[in-house]
C-alpha cells in the first residue's frame, strides 16, 4: 500500500512528537533513496517503486518498533563522514564531534613534508564504532592511532569503518578496568593524546532516558553504578599517568553533574592545566588534562 510522507510521519507521533518523527522519517527517506526535502514536497515518496514501497514498509515497521532511525538505515554521519553503526556500537553524538573538534583546534599545526616531525601518537580507549579515532587519523596530519574497545562486536564495526573511510587505526581488544592486563609502553611507544567517551550515565538516571536508546543502544556502553559514577574516568586516568608523554594531554567527554569530580580527580593523579569545557548547550561536557612527569609519583 502506497503511503505518503505525512501518513509515514504520522505512524510515528505515539513514538515521538511531530517535528521530531517528521525528521526520523526525513532522514530515512534521504538515506534510502536520497531524497531531498525538496523531492519530498514534491510528491516523489508517492512515485516510489512497488520494490522500493516495500524496502519503505519494512523499514518502517522497524521505526514503529522504537529502533534508532541510524539502526534502521545502519548509517550515522559524523563529521561529515558516514559511519556504519548497528546495535553493537553507541550512535555517535554531535557532544563527541565536538570533542573532535576542540582536538583539532588545539593540534592544529602546520606540517611539513620535506621534515616531518616525528608522528603524534593517539590513543582512542572505548573506540566504539570508530568515530573519534578515525575523525583524528584523518583530518590531524602525520599521525598514528590506536583505538581500544571491550567488544569484540565493536572493533568488527570500527574496522569496517576505518577501512572504508581510509583510515589506518591499529585496533585492540582491552579492558580499561583490567590494569593488570594493559600494555606498559615504553618511552618510544608512549602517547601525546589519550582520548575516551567512556559509559558516565549512572542507573538511577535510566528513567530520564529515551526508550528508544534503552532498548536498542549498547547498555554497556552508556551506564555506570551510582555508587562508582567515575569508575571508567578513574581507570584511564591512572593508565593515562605511565601512558601519556611528558606534556601528553588527557581528553575526556563526561557527565555533565560530575565535570567537576572528574577535574578533581585528575588533579588528584597529578595532572596540571586542568580544564572544564561546555559544549554547544552549555553544559560541562569536556574534561582536558595535561601531565608534567616531573610532578607524576607513578607510584602511589
Amino acid at each position: 500500500m502506497r503511503m505518503t510522507y505525512n501518513e509515514l510521519w504520522h505512524q510515528l507521533v505515539p513514538l515521538y512528537e511531530p517535528e521530531e518523527a517528521r525528521a526520523v522519517v526525513r532522514e530515512l527517506l534521504d538515506k534510502l533513496f536520497g531524497m531531498t526535502l525538496t523531492d519530498i514536497v514534491s510528491g516523489k515518496v508517492d512515485e516510489l517503486s512497488a520494490e522500493d514501497q516495500a524496502l519503505l514498509e519494512g523499514k518502517m515497521q522497524r521505526l514503529r518498533r522504537g529502533e534508532p532511525v541510524q539502526y534502521v538505515t545502519g548509517v550515522e554521519y559524523f563529521a561529515g563522514r558516514p559511519f556504519s553503526v548497528g546495535p553493537s556500537v553507541l550512535i555517535p553524538r554531535p557532544e563527541t564531534e565536538q570533542l573532535c573538534e576542540l582536538i583539532r583546534q588545539d593540534y592544529d599545526r602546520p606540517y611539513c613534508a620535506l621534515q616531518p616531525p616525528e608522528p603524534m601518537r593517539v590513543l582512542d580507549i572505548g573506540t566504539g564504532s570508530g568515530c573519534i579515532a578515525i575523525t583524528l587519523a584523518l583530518d590531524l596530519p602525520n599521525t598514528v592511532v590506536t583505538a581500544w574497545d571491550i567488544s569484540p562486536d565493536a572493533l568488527l564495526t570500527a574496522r569496517e569503518n576505518a577501512h572504508r573511510l581510509g583510515a589506518d587505526i591499529n585496533f585492540q581488544l582491552h579492558d580499561i578496568l583490567d590494569g593488570q592486563s594493559l600494555p606498559e609502553p615504553d618511552q618510544q611507544e608512549k602517547f601525546e593524546l589519550i582520548v575516551s567517551n567512556p559509559p558516565y550515565i549512572c542507573d538511577s538516571e535510566r528513567k530520564a532516558i529515551a526508550h528508544n536508546v534503552l532498548d536498542y543502544e549498547p547498555s554497556m556502553a552508556l551506564f555506570v553504578p551510582d555508587d562508582d559514577p567515575l569508575r571508567f574516568y578513574r581507570a584511564i586516568g591512572h593508565y593515562a599517568r605511565v601512558a601519556l608523554k611528558s606534556g601528553g594531554r588527557l581528553y575526556f567527554e563526561v557527565n555533565a553533574r560530575y565535570a567537576d569530580d572528574v577535574a578533581a580527580l585528575l588533579r588528584s593523579l597529578s595532572f596540571s592545566k586542568t580544564e572544564v569545557r561546555k559544549d554547544y548547550y552549555g553544559k560541562n561536557r569536556f574534561v582536558i588534562a595535561e601531565i608534567n612527569r616531573i610532578n607524576v609519583n607513578v607510584a602511589t
